[in-house]
């Protein structure tokens, strides 16, 4: 099956800070792929370069060297132009539910606006608002409300419900439940399943959180310092790695039961760093 997302020796660089300052280069050359109605999840602690790559698939981080396609399409280097083209199918879920939408504007004015950008009548966007509340199980008075009336996971929702608003082949979803107490994580969590087994949406799911990207995804890629040190279906990476900086992932989630917490602990305190070297 042709891939939905393939991104081949991805190379990112950012310029030092000062005039003499070399590039911090936080990709060393990445390769991995997303197939439609399927989710790749990325994984690593804060620095390892798993937001930057879907920063880059969607045009905000600079690709320096190797490529990404989309739906047959390279669009490593393209004009804005033909960004907006993109969005009808690529679109994204950020973090933070709040900072995502804009707080003076409705929530029916918010869903309705990238619908209005690529042409739809303004009878027909407020339409498909309705369409898109129900889809996110949200009340249809939602729409007159404010982002400041709702919840942090009512939020989550709106920002999924804006992202499935131009009915996208590939969301990326950029730590969109780390910010989410635990409960409320699962339901939209399941959430997104939901609307994955309808509508064969991918995802490219992005998450420090172990459990969370296991629980989410068909295939998992592990990043470390801009390396992917492991990828594999997601049953085998999450319950038996062979990648040390995978096993110090699953380490680290916590667990109910205090003694199998300790021995977590324990297990997490003997792993030696140096042997986080890439193995791809």
């Amino acid at each position: 099956m042709t891939a939905l997302l393939q991104i081949d020796d991805l190379v990112v660089e950012f310029p030092g800070k000062g005039l003499f300052r070399r590039p911090f280069r936080a990709l060393h050359g990445v390769s991995l792929s997303v197939e439609a109605g399927r989710t790749l999840g990325l994984v690593g602690e804060s620095g390892s370069g798993k937001t930057t790559i879907g920063r880059a698939a969607l045009g905000l981080a600079p690709v320096t060297s190797g490529s990404i396609t989309f739906d047959g399409r390279d669009i490593s280097h393209v004009s804005r132009r033909v960004r907006r083209e993109i969005s009808r199918d690529l679109q994204v879920v950020f973090q933070d539910p709040y900072g995502s939408l804009n707080p003076a504007m409705e929530i029916g004015e918010i869903l309705a606006e990238p619908l209005i950008a690529q042409g739809a009548s303004r009878r027909d966007a407020l339409s498909r608002v309705g369409e898109l509340l129900d889809r996110v199980h949200l009340p249809s008075d939602a729409a007159d409300r404010l982002p400041r009336e709702f919840s942090g996971g009512q939020r989550q929702r709106v920002a999924i419900a804006r992202a499935l608003a131009l009915r996208p082949k590939l969301i990326v979803c950029d730590e969109a439940v780390s910010a989410l107490d635990l409960s409320t994580q699962a339901r939209v969590l399941d959430l997104l399943l939901e609307i994955q087994r309808d509508t064969d949406v991918g995802y490219l799911f992005i998450s420090h959180d172990l459990d969370v990207v296991r629980h989410m995804s068909h295939d998992i890629a592990v990043l470390y310092r801009g390396d992917i040190v492991e990828t594999g279906p997601a049953r085998k990476v999450g319950d038996d790695p062979d990648h040390p900086y995978t096993r110090r992932l699953l380490l680290a989630s916590p667990v109910i039961d205090p003694d199998k917490q300790k021995k977590r602990r324990e297990a997490f305190q003997k792993l030696d760093p140096a042997d986080f070297s890439v193995t791809t």
